[in-house]
């Protein structure tokens, strides 16, 4: 008879109360990712993201929420921002990326975290660079939660390496 075991795993993040509460080069890539908010394309949601990546060379790459009427053609922030690094920075690490949001409809009061899509395109970007990425979740004026790498959002992400053999 099969022995079932039990497991369990936990998360580490740690939390901010400000902006100003965070190191000057997180607090520069938080306000990068609110200036990312103005390229957002959500006419239909009315719910804007912007990201910013901070790449070891020290560039910052923007992204932003691209909505399409033949809804689910759009494409999230981080996304965005997550495959213009691959498509034009080949070679050059991310070592942080910013999220934050704001809707026109609602007061958002608790930091948004990326669709399961976005942390597993991350996750790819960490296995790829083999090194993890730092993850800020920016909710405007209120807390920032920061992460050190996607496996504490997504602790189950598809990995396989004999897809690439």
């Amino acid at each position: 008879m099969p022995i079932m075991e039990e497991k369990t795993f936990s998360i580490s993040f740690q939390e901010f109360a400000t902006i100003d509460e965070l190191p000057e080069p997180d607090q520069e890539l938080c306000r990068e990712a609110e200036k990312a908010l103005s390229s957002s394309y959500s006419p239909y949601s009315e719910f804007r993201v912007g990201a910013a990546i901070r790449l070891q060379s020290g560039q910052i790459i923007y992204g932003s929420n691209q909505e399409n009427v033949a809804f689910p053609s759009g494409l999230c922030a981080e996304r965005v921002a997550l495959f213009s690094t691959g498509a034009q920075h080949t070679g050059d690490p991310i070592l942080s990326i910013a999220i934050t949001a704001k809707s026109e409809k609602f007061e958002i009061i608790d930091p948004v975290s990326p669709c399961g899509a976005c942390l597993q395109v991350m996750g790819d970007f960490e296995q790829r660079q083999e090194n993890p990425i730092k993850v800020l979740l920016y909710c405007l004026g209120k807390r920032i939660l920061v992460s050190h790498g996607v496996a504490n959002f997504l602790p189950f992400q598809f990995i396989e390496q004999r897809l690439k053999d």
